[in-house]
C-alpha cells in the first residue's frame, strides 16, 4: 500500500498554508498566512476563494463541525472553527463570514478542536492553558494550567478526557473532578503534534526529536520510529483507525496502526504543518509550507483469501490474481473504491454510491445495490452475509445483495462503532454497548428478514475486543472477548446454563478464530497459543491445557498481530510489517469435520494413526459433548484419564434411561441440563440427590419443598455433612426446617431404597 500524491502546477496560496479540513469526502477548506480561505473540489478539480480575512488574521488551526447522526437534523451547523495567532478563535460559516470571534488566550492559539458530538470545543495556546467552550463560544472551564506552551490538545473518543502536549510530555486529563491526570515523558524533544483515534483508542505523537511514536491510553509505548531527517510536524489517523499519516519536511509517510511504515513519499512541499483524512479514509489533504495543498489517496491495498489476491491498482480499479492457475481479472468501477473486503469466496467492494459483490466463481456479473449514504465506516464478512456500517445505519446483507435486517439496540450510535467491538457469524451478531462498555448485545439472525435480540452478556470490566467463531452449528457458537486487563474469556451463546464467561488465557494481545473449524488462536506476550477446542472450558477444565498448542514466537518482535487464520495456516504480521506464515497441525481441522458429520469411527482411526495426545484430548471433549460414550471412553483412556473412564463405565451400567442421559450431561459439564432432564422425566429424587452430591444444598431443598417430598432426606444429608466437617448450621432455611421436620434415619434409608426400586421398575431400559 502507498500514497498516490498530486500537487497543482502552481501554489494557490501566496504564503505558508497552516491548516486544512474536510467538509465532505469531495470538498476541502484550506487557510494560511496569506489570509485567504480556499475551497477545493476533488471531482471538478476546481479551487474557489471563499473569502479574504483581515491582514492581521493568521490562522493556526482549522476544524469543520462534525457531521454525526445526532446533528443531522440540526440546522445552521456548517461552521468552521478557526484559531489565530492573536489568541482568538472564530466561528466562520461556509460562505466565509465570521459569525463570532472570541478572545480566548494570551498569545497564539495552537490547537482548536470540536468535540466528537459537536457539543463543545477546546482551545490550547501559548499561555499554557487548555480551555473548554460551549458550541456558541461561551467559556465552560479552564482545565489545564502549565508553565510551557501547549502545542496540541485533543478530545478523547468519548469527549470525557483531554490529551495535551507539555514540552516533552503527554498528559491525559479527565474532565471529571477529583480524577488524577496521567502524565508521561514521550519524546526527547518538544512534542509538536499528536492524534487520538476514536476507533482503536490509540495515540500517535511526533516531535522535534524527529521520531513518531504510538501509545495506548495507559502511556505504554507500542512503537517508536527510527530517527528522521527533520522534526515531525504533523500526524493524523484514518477515521477507522487502521492507518495513520506522518508529515515532515518534504516527507509524507503512510503507516499501519502498529507503527510500521507502508510507504515513504518524498514530495516538494516544504514542511507539512497539518494533515487531514477524509471521512471515508481514502484521501488526505496536507497543508504545505510552500503554499501548496497536497492531496493523496491510498492505492495498492492488497487482500488475500486462500489462493486469491486482490489489489487496488487505481482509484477505480482492482486486480484479482488466482495464484493457483496464474489468471488475472481486472475489475473496473464507475466511482472510486473506498472500502473492500475479501473472504468466504466473495469480494465485496464499496464505492460512494454502490456496493458490488463478486463471487470467486464468477467475476463478470456482480450483485450491485445502492447505498443509503456514501460514507461507510465498517465492512465485515461472514459465511452467509456481511455487515455494512455507516454514519446513521447498521445493515446486514446477503451475498445476493438482499437486505436481511437492520439491528437496533439502546444507545445505538453507528458512527462511533469500531471493528473491534462488532463481530458476526452465519447466525449470530455481537456488538459491544456504546454506553456501558461492559455489556455485549447479541442478536440471532434468521434465515428470512428477521433478527431476534438475545439476552445480553455482562462482564465485570471493560471489554476491549470481541470475536465470534465462524464454524460449526449455532448450538456451538462461541464468543471470545479480551477485557481491559488483556484477559481472554470465552462463553457459549445458546443456552442460559452455559452463558457464563470463563477465563481461557491472560496477557492476550490479539485473537483470531479459524474460518473453517472451531479453533482459536491468540498471541500471549511472546507466545502463540492455539486452542484446538475452546468449548472444552465448559466441558472439562482439566483438559484445557491438554488441548492447547503453545509456540514461542519471540523472533516475531514485540507486538506481532494475527491477520488471518485459514485452514492450518496463520498469517502473522511482525513488528517491522513483514507478513510471516505460521503453520499448525492439519489434523485437528480434520477431526472437527469428522465430528461435525458424526463419523466417530474415522475420528478414532485418525487419532490412532497420529498418536498425538492433543488430538486424543480434543476427541475426548468433542465426544463427551456429543454424548458419544464409547468414543469418549477410548479417548480418555488414551490420555490416562482413569477417573473419567471409570465414570463412563458406571454410566453405561445405569438401568434408567433418563438418568443415563442426565449423567452424560454431567460428564459434559452441564448441571442445568442434567437437572432439567431428571425433572422432565419425573426423577425428583435423583435431581435432589444430584444437587446434594454437588453440595448445592439450597437448590436441593428448593426442589424438595416444591415437589413436597424428601425434605427430611435433604435435612439428614445436610446434618451428616455438617457433622463430618464439625460445622454448625448457618443457612436460615435449614435452621427453620430443623424445628419443623422430624429426621428418622431408618425411614429415610427405606424411602431411598424404595425410590431406587421404583425407578428400575418404571424407567429401566428395556
Amino acid at each position: 500500500m502507498r500514497f498516490q500524491t498530486s500537487l497543482a502546477n502552481e501554489p494557490q496560496h501566496k504564503d505558508v498554508v497552516t491548516c486544512v479540513t474536510w467538509n465532505t469526502t469531495e470538498e476541502i477548506y484550506s487557510c494560511g498566512d496569506d489570509h485567504i480561505l480556499l475551497k477545493w473540489n476533488l471531482i471538478t478539480n476546481e479551487t474557489t476563494k471563499v473569502t479574504d480575512f483581515p491582514n492581521d488574521f493568521y490562522p493556526t488551526d482549522l476544524h469543520y463541525f462534525p457531521k454525526l447522526q445526532s446533528s443531522i437534523k440540526k440546522q445552521g451547523l456548517d461552521i468552521l472553527l478557526i484559531s489565530t495567532a492573536d489568541g482568538k478563535f472564530h466561528l466562520v460559516n461556509k460562505n466565509g463570514r465570521i459569525e463570532k470571534s472570541v478572545d480566548a488566550h494570551k498569545g497564539a492559539i495552537f490547537s482548536a478542536r470540536w468535540s466528537y458530538d459537536g457539543a463543545g470545543l477546546l482551545t490550547a495556546g501559548e499561555d499554557g492553558q487548555v480551555k473548554v467552550w460551549s458550541r456558541s463560544g461561551m467559556l465552560r472551564s479552564t482545565v489545564v494550567h502549565t508553565d510551557c506552551p501547549v502545542y496540541c490538545a485533543l478530545w478523547s473518543p468519548d469527549s470525557n478526557q483531554i490529551l495535551y502536549t507539555s514540552g516533552k510530555n503527554l498528559t491525559i486529563k479527565p474532565l471529571a473532578p477529583n480524577n488524577k491526570p496521567l502524565k508521561w515523558k514521550a519524546h526527547d524533544g518538544l512534542i509538536l503534534k499528536a492524534a487520538w483515534n476514536s476507533s482503536n483508542n490509540l495515540i500517535v505523537s511526533g516531535g522535534e526529536d524527529c521520531r513518531y511514536k504510538v501509545w495506548d491510553t495507559y502511556g505504554r509505548q507500542l512503537y517508536c520510529s527510527s530517527v528522521h531527517d527533520y522534526p515531525i510536524t504533523s500526524v493524523s489517523w484514518t477515521p477507522e483507525g487502521d492507518l495513520f499519516a506522518v508529515g515532515s519536511f518534504n516527507t509524507l509517510r503512510l503507516c499501519d496502526k502498529c507503527g510500521w511504515s507502508y510507504s515513504l513519499e518524498k514530495v516538494r512541499t516544504g514542511s507539512l504543518f497539518n494533515i487531514s483524512w477524509s471521512s471515508d479514509g481514502t484521501h488526505i489533504a496536507g497543508a504545505c509550507g510552500n503554499g501548496h495543498v497536497i492531496f493523496a489517496h491510498t492505492v495498492e491495498r492488497r487482500l488475500e483469501w486462500k489462493n486469491y489476491e486482490a489489489t487496488v491498482t487505481d482509484r477505480k480499479s482492482i486486480s484479482v490474481h488466482n495464484v493457483s492457475d496464474d489468471t488475472w481479472e481486472k475489475l473496473e468501477f464507475p466511482d472510486r473504491v473506498i472500502r473492500l473486503s475479501f473472504g468466504y469466496n466473495h469480494l465485496v467492494v464499496i464505492t460512494p454510491t454502490q456496493c458490488h459483490i463478486y463471487s470467486t466463481k464468477n467475476w463478470n456479473t456482480p450483485a450491485i445495490f445502492d447505498l443509503r449514504e456514501g460514507t461507510v465506516s465498517m465492512l465485515l464478512l461472514a459465511e452467509r452475509h456481511f455487515v455494512i456500517v455507516g454514519k446513521s445505519y447498521f445493515t446486514l446483507h446477503g451475498y445476493d445483495g438482499r437486505l436481511l435486517c437492520s439491528p437496533k439496540w439502546g444507545g445505538m450510535q453507528p458512527e462511533t462503532l469500531s471493528p473491534m467491538f462488532v463481530s458476526t457469524s452465519c447466525d449470530t451478531l455481537a456488538v459491544r454497548d456504546q454506553v456501558d462498555d461492559r455489556v455485549l448485545h447479541l442478536f440471532e439472525i434468521g434465515s428470512t428478514r428477521s433478527i431476534a435480540e438475545l439476552p445480553t452478556i455482562s462482564h465485570s470490566m471493560s471489554v476491549m475486543e470481541i470475536a465470534l467463531n465462524q464454524a460449526g452449528s449455532s448450538l456451538m457458537r462461541q464468543l471470545a472477548i479480551i477485557d481491559k486487563n488483556r484477559d481472554l474469556y470465552v462463553s457459549t451463546i445458546r443456552g442460559m446454563a452455559t452463558r457464563k464467561l470463563r477465563k481461557l488465557g491472560s496477557m492476550v494481545q490479539c485473537l483470531r478464530w479459524n474460518c473453517d473449524a472451531n479453533i482459536l488462536a491468540a498471541i500471549q506476550d511472546t507466545r502463540l497459543s492455539v486452542w484446538y477446542y475452546p468449548p472444552v472450558l465448559h466441558i472439562d477444565k482439566r483438559l484445557v491445557k491438554k488441548t492447547v498448542l503453545v509456540k514461542d514466537i519471540s523472533e516475531f518482535g514485540k507486538t506481532p498481530v494475527i491477520v488471518s487464520f485459514v485452514g492450518n495456516h496463520l498469517g502473522i504480521r511482525r513488528t517491522d510489517g513483514s507478513l510471516v506464515n505460521c503453520s499448525i497441525s492439519p489434523y485437528p481441522s480434520v477431526l472437527h469435520n469428522y465430528a461435525a458429520s458424526s463419523n466417530w469411527s474415522d475420528a478414532l482411526k485418525l487419532c490412532r494413526l497420529v498418536k498425538d495426545p492433543i488430538l486424543w484430548a480434543c476427541l475426548a471433549a468433542i465426544a463427551t459433548h456429543a454424548k458419544e460414550l464409547n468414543t469418549a471412553e477410548e479417548a480418555y483412556a488414551a490420555i490416562d484419564e482413569v477417573d473419567k473412564v471409570l465414570y463412563i463405565q458406571r454410566i453405561k451400567e445405569i438401568p434408567v434411561a433418563a438418568a443415563k442421559v442426565a449423567e452424560v450431561s454431567l460428564l459434559a459439564g452441564s448441571t442445568q441440563d442434567a437437572e432439567n432432564t431428571l425433572l422432565q422425566n419425573g426423577l425428583i429424587y435423583r435431581a435432589i440427590m444430584m444437587n446434594i452430591d454437588f453440595y448445592n444444598w439450597t437448590r436441593a431443598m428448593e426442589l424438595a419443598i416444591k415437589h413436597k417430598t424428601h425434605i427430611d432426606t435433604v435435612l439428614y444429608h445436610r446434618q451428616k455433612y455438617l457433622n463430618d466437617f464439625s460445622k454448625t448450621e448457618t443457612l436460615e432455611m435449614f435452621l427453620q426446617l430443623h424445628n419443623e421436620v422430624e429426621i428418622d434415619e431408618e425411614k429415610i434409608t427405606a424411602k431411598e431404597r424404595m425410590e431406587l426400586e421404583a425407578e428400575q421398575q418404571n424407567y429401566s431400559i428395556k
